[in-house]
């Protein structure tokens, strides 16, 4: 792959920002169009009856999300054949918790199959009452929440190191290593938050994560559309390789 980013730079990080554009829409979809619509964290029943009525909502949400997973291991390595003429170490280092987010949020998306499984009505569950079923169908979806405030606490590491490669990298724009950085920091606090004070970080949430949403969306839209600059790449190329 080397030879080939070398070769065309900026086709690989357009490249780079369509995978990181389906993250985006496809995590949106999953958060706010399926879970958003379907789930009431108040109310196990209701929530159980809203899954079993659209079955077929939900299967395509957690489908979306098991792309998103594969479209996000992309992101790290490509993101890591772009910035690792800055520092091949500090390039890993971030690709490496990257791939750390990933793997969690791949066991955060198996907790999804779980409502599937118990409101599926199948013999074993002849053991459990109904009431039963439907708070553990509940538990597992606030499990996955859980779950993914711990990948996110990963990625947020992972964006401190790559919004830094970004600043100093002269091939794309300062601004967006800042906004990457910030967005880094929220991810962090956020997870961090959730552990030591859930009512507090409830009470931030969604506001804590608006940077990120412009940080990465920035990041996506000017890699997508822009690229990089591709002689500053080269050049930071071939110092490296001297």
């Amino acid at each position: 792959m080397t030879r080939r980013v070398r070769d065309n730079p900026v086709a690989l990080a357009r490249l780079t920002g369509a995978f990181y554009l389906y993250i985006i829409v496809a995590g949106i979809f999953a958060e706010a169009f399926v879970r958003g619509t379907l789930v009431n964290s108040g109310d196990a029943a209701a929530t159980a009856a809203n899954i079993t009525g659209a079955e077929s909502l939900w299967r395509i949400g957690l489908t979306a999300e098991l792309f998103m997973l594969a479209a996000d291991i992309f992101v790290a390595l490509l993101l890591y054949e772009l910035l690792k003429p800055v520092s091949r170490r500090l390039a890993l280092l971030g690709a490496g918790f990257h791939l750390v987010s990933t793997a969690i949020a791949g066991f955060k998306s198996v907790l999804l199959l779980a409502p599937l499984m118990l409101l599926g009505g199948g013999d074993y569950l002849q053991a459990f009452g109904q009431q039963q079923i439907e708070a553990a169908t509940l538990f597992a979806i606030k499990l996955h929440g859980q779950t993914y405030d711990i990948s996110l606490f990963a990625f947020g590491i992972s964006c401190l190191f790559k919004g830094y490669l970004i600043y100093r990298s002269g091939f794309l724009p300062r601004v967006l290593g800042a906004l990457i950085v910030l967005a880094g920091l929220c991810y962090v606090a956020n997870s961090v938050l959730s552990i030591l004070s859930p009512a507090f970080a409830s009470g931030l949430f969604p506001w804590i994560m608006l940077p990120c949403l412009v940080g990465e969306a920035g990041l996506t839209f000017w890699l997508l559309i822009a690229g990089l600059n591709k002689e500053t790449w080269m050049a930071r190329a071939e110092v490296q390789r001297a």
